[in-house]
């Protein structure tokens, strides 16, 4: 079992960056492979990115390739979410959440989650 604590949200103007962190608590973080995902008020939850143990493995959404960067510090048991170029409709809170599966995509392949933090991207 890890804890996880998300930090970071906040309000941002549309084409601005924020940068997102994921503290884990926990001696086996580095075994994890660590996700994010968003939801947006009246929508499902949405994957966002996720990173394998090692950082070999990184997968993206479509909604935020090219745009979003997902990177793991495992020495300070962190993942952090560097978004770029936001859009309005990035607008949801933000999860963190660990998974010990195979699967990435579905919020019911990970067992342990954030208590999620606020982004709003104004126009």
């Amino acid at each position: 079992q890890v804890q996880l604590v998300e930090s970071g949200g906040g309000l941002v103007q549309a084409g601005g960056s924020l940068r997102l962190s994921c503290a884990a608590s926990g001696r086996t973080f580095s075994t994890y492979a660590m996700g994010w995902f968003r939801q947006a008020p009246g929508k499902e939850r949405e994957f966002v990115a996720q990173i394998r143990w090692r950082g070999s493995s990184i997968y993206y959404g479509d909604s935020v390739k090219g745009r979003f960067t997902i990177s793991r510090d495992n020495a300070k048991n962190t993942v952090y979410l560097q978004m770029n170029s936001l859009k309005p409709e990035d607008t949801a809170v933000y999860y963190c959440a660990a998974s010990l599966r195979l699967g990435f995509l579905k919020k019911e392949d990970y067992d342990n989650w954030g208590q999620g933090t606020q982004v709003t991207v104004s126009s």
